[in-house]
Protein backbone atom coordinates (compact mmCIF):
# COMPACT_ATOMS: atom_id res chain seq x y z
CA UNK A 1 0.00 0.00 0.00
CA UNK A 2 3.15 2.43 0.74
CA UNK A 3 4.50 2.04 -2.77
CA UNK A 4 1.10 2.33 -4.11
CA UNK A 5 1.21 6.10 -1.97
CA UNK A 6 4.33 6.96 -3.11
CA UNK A 7 3.69 5.90 -6.75
CA UNK A 8 0.21 8.43 -6.85
CA UNK A 9 2.10 11.28 -4.52
CA UNK A 10 4.75 11.34 -7.81
CA UNK A 11 2.22 11.03 -10.00
CA UNK A 12 0.50 14.48 -8.89
CA UNK A 13 3.54 16.00 -8.06
CA UNK A 14 4.74 15.85 -11.46
CA UNK A 15 1.44 16.73 -12.60
CA UNK A 16 0.68 20.23 -10.88
CA UNK A 17 4.20 21.51 -9.52
CA UNK A 18 4.34 23.24 -13.21
CA UNK A 19 0.41 23.71 -14.00
CA UNK A 20 -1.28 26.77 -12.79
CA UNK A 21 -3.38 24.81 -10.36
CA UNK A 22 -0.81 24.67 -7.06
CA UNK A 23 0.43 21.34 -6.01
CA UNK A 24 0.06 22.25 -2.22
CA UNK A 25 -3.41 22.16 -2.89
CA UNK A 26 -3.65 18.79 -4.02
CA UNK A 27 -1.15 17.34 -1.82
CA UNK A 28 -2.78 18.81 1.52
CA UNK A 29 -5.43 16.91 0.02
CA UNK A 30 -3.95 13.65 -0.36
CA UNK A 31 -1.91 13.77 2.92
CA UNK A 32 -5.03 13.45 4.74
CA UNK A 33 -6.45 10.63 2.53
CA UNK A 34 -2.68 9.26 1.98
CA UNK A 35 -0.40 9.54 5.23
CA UNK A 36 3.28 8.31 4.73
CA UNK A 37 3.46 6.85 7.33
CA UNK A 38 7.67 6.18 9.00
CA UNK A 39 10.47 7.54 10.25
CA UNK A 40 9.97 11.60 11.85
CA UNK A 41 10.54 13.50 8.71
CA UNK A 42 9.89 10.97 6.37
CA UNK A 43 7.12 12.78 5.07
CA UNK A 44 8.28 16.33 4.14
CA UNK A 45 11.29 14.63 2.96
CA UNK A 46 9.74 12.79 0.50
CA UNK A 47 7.33 15.51 -0.44
CA UNK A 48 10.52 17.72 -1.14
CA UNK A 49 13.16 15.45 -2.27
CA UNK A 50 10.52 14.15 -5.25
CA UNK A 51 10.44 17.83 -6.60
CA UNK A 52 13.86 16.82 -8.07
CA UNK A 53 13.25 14.28 -10.31
CA UNK A 54 10.31 16.77 -11.84
CA UNK A 55 12.90 19.76 -12.18
CA UNK A 56 15.05 17.35 -14.14
CA UNK A 57 11.99 16.41 -16.70
CA UNK A 58 12.08 20.58 -16.99
CA UNK A 59 15.48 20.56 -18.18
CA UNK A 60 15.24 17.43 -20.11
CA UNK A 61 12.71 18.62 -22.48
CA UNK A 62 14.27 22.08 -22.62
CA UNK A 63 18.02 20.72 -23.00
CA UNK A 64 18.73 22.61 -26.14
CA UNK A 65 17.60 25.94 -25.06
CA UNK A 66 19.05 25.66 -21.48
CA UNK A 67 22.58 23.76 -22.27
CA UNK A 68 25.03 26.00 -23.77
CA UNK A 69 27.40 23.66 -24.42
CA UNK A 70 24.30 21.51 -26.27
CA UNK A 71 25.37 20.77 -29.77
CA UNK A 72 21.74 22.53 -31.22
CA UNK A 73 21.81 25.10 -28.98
CA UNK A 74 22.65 28.94 -29.51
CA UNK A 75 25.58 29.52 -27.04
CA UNK A 76 24.92 33.26 -26.91
CA UNK A 77 21.14 33.19 -26.64
CA UNK A 78 21.33 30.62 -23.92
CA UNK A 79 24.07 32.66 -22.16
CA UNK A 80 21.89 35.70 -22.20
CA UNK A 81 18.43 33.38 -21.24
CA UNK A 82 20.26 32.45 -18.46
CA UNK A 83 21.11 35.85 -17.12
CA UNK A 84 17.54 36.71 -17.31
CA UNK A 85 16.51 33.63 -15.35
CA UNK A 86 18.99 34.61 -12.28
CA UNK A 87 17.75 38.00 -12.59
CA UNK A 88 14.29 36.92 -11.91
CA UNK A 89 15.26 34.10 -9.47
CA UNK A 90 16.93 36.84 -6.95
CA UNK A 91 13.48 38.39 -5.54
CA UNK A 92 12.15 35.41 -4.37
CA UNK A 93 15.41 33.93 -2.96
CA UNK A 94 16.25 36.85 -1.30
CA UNK A 95 12.68 37.18 0.24
CA UNK A 96 12.74 33.89 0.84
CA UNK A 97 15.85 33.41 3.05
CA UNK A 98 14.45 36.69 5.12
CA UNK A 99 11.01 35.89 5.26
CA UNK A 100 9.70 32.21 3.69
CA UNK A 101 9.88 30.66 7.65
CA UNK A 102 7.40 33.55 8.55
CA UNK A 103 5.19 33.43 6.00
CA UNK A 104 4.21 29.77 5.57
CA UNK A 105 3.82 29.82 9.60
CA UNK A 106 1.10 32.46 8.92
CA UNK A 107 -0.26 31.06 5.59
CA UNK A 108 0.07 27.29 5.38
CA UNK A 109 -3.61 26.02 6.11
CA UNK A 110 -6.51 25.03 4.13
CA UNK A 111 -8.38 28.13 4.44
CA UNK A 112 -5.58 30.13 2.82
CA UNK A 113 -4.71 27.49 0.23
CA UNK A 114 -8.13 27.71 -0.42
CA UNK A 115 -8.42 31.46 -0.71
CA UNK A 116 -5.31 31.77 -2.55
CA UNK A 117 -6.38 29.29 -5.17
CA UNK A 118 -9.91 30.67 -5.64
CA UNK A 119 -7.52 34.66 -5.99
CA UNK A 120 -5.67 32.93 -8.54
CA UNK A 121 -8.23 31.26 -10.74
CA UNK A 122 -10.25 34.74 -10.62
CA UNK A 123 -6.59 35.93 -11.80
CA UNK A 124 -6.58 34.09 -14.59
CA UNK A 125 -10.03 34.08 -15.68
CA UNK A 126 -10.22 37.89 -15.63
CA UNK A 127 -6.63 37.68 -17.65
CA UNK A 128 -8.22 35.81 -20.36
CA UNK A 129 -11.61 38.01 -20.58
CA UNK A 130 -9.61 40.61 -21.24
CA UNK A 131 -7.15 39.54 -23.61
CA UNK A 132 -4.03 42.38 -25.04
CA UNK A 133 -2.24 42.10 -27.42
CA UNK A 134 1.17 40.15 -26.51
CA UNK A 135 4.56 42.60 -26.60
CA UNK A 136 6.75 39.52 -26.56
CA UNK A 137 5.99 36.73 -28.39
CA UNK A 138 8.91 34.82 -27.32
CA UNK A 139 11.37 34.60 -24.11
CA UNK A 140 14.29 36.17 -26.11
CA UNK A 141 12.11 39.15 -26.58
CA UNK A 142 11.78 39.47 -22.68
CA UNK A 143 14.53 42.21 -21.21
CA UNK A 144 16.19 42.16 -17.60
CA UNK A 145 13.63 44.69 -16.33
CA UNK A 146 11.01 42.57 -17.40
CA UNK A 147 12.42 39.42 -15.91
CA UNK A 148 13.02 41.29 -12.44
CA UNK A 149 9.75 42.09 -12.59
CA UNK A 150 8.32 38.56 -13.62
CA UNK A 151 10.26 37.53 -10.66
CA UNK A 152 8.82 39.64 -8.22
CA UNK A 153 5.49 38.23 -8.88
CA UNK A 154 6.86 35.17 -8.42
CA UNK A 155 7.11 35.82 -4.76
CA UNK A 156 3.74 35.96 -4.59
CA UNK A 157 3.71 32.14 -4.35
CA UNK A 158 5.13 32.19 -1.36
CA UNK A 159 1.95 31.71 -0.17
CA UNK A 160 0.80 28.23 -0.02
CA UNK A 161 -1.83 27.89 -3.18
CA UNK A 162 -0.56 29.90 -5.01
CA UNK A 163 1.21 28.11 -7.61
CA UNK A 164 4.63 29.15 -8.68
CA UNK A 165 3.53 29.06 -12.27
CA UNK A 166 0.21 30.51 -12.20
CA UNK A 167 2.18 33.54 -10.44
CA UNK A 168 4.90 33.47 -13.21
CA UNK A 169 2.79 33.18 -15.56
CA UNK A 170 -0.02 35.79 -14.70
CA UNK A 171 2.57 38.18 -13.97
CA UNK A 172 4.53 37.73 -17.21
CA UNK A 173 0.94 37.96 -19.08
CA UNK A 174 0.38 41.11 -17.13
CA UNK A 175 4.15 42.50 -18.30
CA UNK A 176 3.02 41.84 -21.79
CA UNK A 177 4.16 38.14 -22.55
CA UNK A 178 2.78 35.98 -24.99
CA UNK A 179 0.72 32.72 -23.67
CA UNK A 180 3.89 30.84 -24.93
CA UNK A 181 6.20 32.72 -24.09
CA UNK A 182 4.81 33.68 -20.21
CA UNK A 183 4.78 29.31 -19.98
CA UNK A 184 8.33 28.78 -21.09
CA UNK A 185 10.13 31.66 -19.17
CA UNK A 186 7.89 30.21 -16.03
CA UNK A 187 9.31 26.99 -16.58
CA UNK A 188 12.77 28.23 -16.91
CA UNK A 189 12.70 30.37 -13.84
CA UNK A 190 11.18 26.61 -12.20
CA UNK A 191 14.68 25.35 -12.66
CA UNK A 192 17.11 27.90 -10.26
CA UNK A 193 13.53 28.53 -7.67
CA UNK A 194 12.89 24.80 -7.24
CA UNK A 195 16.49 23.76 -6.93
CA UNK A 196 17.10 26.21 -4.19
CA UNK A 197 13.96 25.69 -2.30
CA UNK A 198 14.57 21.87 -2.20
CA UNK A 199 18.28 22.51 -1.22
CA UNK A 200 17.15 24.57 1.42
CA UNK A 201 14.26 22.35 3.11
CA UNK A 202 16.42 19.16 2.17
CA UNK A 203 19.01 20.80 4.49
CA UNK A 204 16.83 21.56 7.26
CA UNK A 205 14.92 18.16 7.40
CA UNK A 206 17.91 16.81 6.72
CA UNK A 207 18.52 13.27 5.25
CA UNK A 208 18.61 10.03 8.01
CA UNK A 209 16.35 7.50 6.44
CA UNK A 210 16.14 4.18 6.13
CA UNK A 211 16.93 1.96 3.17
CA UNK A 212 13.36 1.43 2.29
CA UNK A 213 12.45 4.66 3.11
CA UNK A 214 14.80 5.88 0.24
CA UNK A 215 13.48 3.36 -2.06
CA UNK A 216 9.27 5.09 -1.59
CA UNK A 217 11.10 7.99 -2.71
CA UNK A 218 13.02 6.83 -5.28
CA UNK A 219 9.85 5.52 -6.72
CA UNK A 220 7.90 8.53 -5.83
CA UNK A 221 11.01 10.44 -7.69
CA UNK A 222 11.21 8.48 -10.90
CA UNK A 223 6.59 8.40 -11.57
CA UNK A 224 7.36 12.21 -10.98
CA UNK A 225 10.09 12.67 -13.31
CA UNK A 226 8.11 10.87 -15.87
CA UNK A 227 4.56 12.56 -15.31
CA UNK A 228 6.44 15.97 -15.24
CA UNK A 229 8.24 15.71 -18.78
CA UNK A 230 4.52 14.49 -20.43
CA UNK A 231 2.79 17.26 -18.78
CA UNK A 232 5.00 20.01 -19.90
CA UNK A 233 4.98 18.45 -23.35
CA UNK A 234 1.45 18.53 -23.45
CA UNK A 235 1.24 21.48 -21.48
CA UNK A 236 3.55 23.33 -24.34
CA UNK A 237 1.58 22.09 -27.00
CA UNK A 238 -2.02 23.09 -25.27
CA UNK A 239 -1.41 26.37 -24.48
CA UNK A 240 -0.06 27.32 -27.91
CA UNK A 241 -3.45 27.07 -28.60
CA UNK A 242 -5.68 27.18 -25.96
CA UNK A 243 -6.43 29.73 -22.59
CA UNK A 244 -5.83 29.22 -19.43
CA UNK A 245 -9.62 29.61 -18.51
CA UNK A 246 -9.64 25.74 -17.76
CA UNK A 247 -6.96 26.29 -15.60
CA UNK A 248 -8.73 28.80 -13.79
CA UNK A 249 -12.09 27.42 -13.27
CA UNK A 250 -10.18 24.00 -11.57
CA UNK A 251 -8.58 26.35 -9.13
CA UNK A 252 -11.61 27.88 -8.12
CA UNK A 253 -13.19 24.31 -8.22
CA UNK A 254 -10.82 23.38 -5.68
CA UNK A 255 -10.57 25.93 -3.42
CA UNK A 256 -14.28 25.55 -2.64
CA UNK A 257 -13.91 22.40 -2.51
CA UNK A 258 -11.35 22.94 0.43
CA UNK A 259 -13.51 25.10 2.10
CA UNK A 260 -16.65 22.71 1.62
CA UNK A 261 -14.65 19.86 3.44
CA UNK A 262 -13.08 22.21 6.10
CA UNK A 263 -16.53 23.33 7.20
CA UNK A 264 -17.72 19.68 7.38
CA UNK A 265 -14.95 19.11 9.77
CA UNK A 266 -13.12 16.89 6.73
CA UNK A 267 -9.47 18.64 7.19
Amino acid sequence: MTLIKAIILGIVEGATEFLPVSSTGHLILLEQWLPLKGSPGFAETFMIVIQLPAIFAVMLYFRERLFPFHRDADFLATCRLWIKIIVAFYPAALLGVLLGDTIEAWFFNPFSIAVALIAGGLALLYLESAPRAARFEHVADIGMGVAFAIGVFQCLAMIPGTSRSAATIIGAIILGASRPAAAEFSFFLAVPTMLGATAYKTFKTGLDLSLGEWALIAVGGITAFLTAYLVVAAFMNYISRNSFKPFGKYRIALGVFILLLLLAGGL
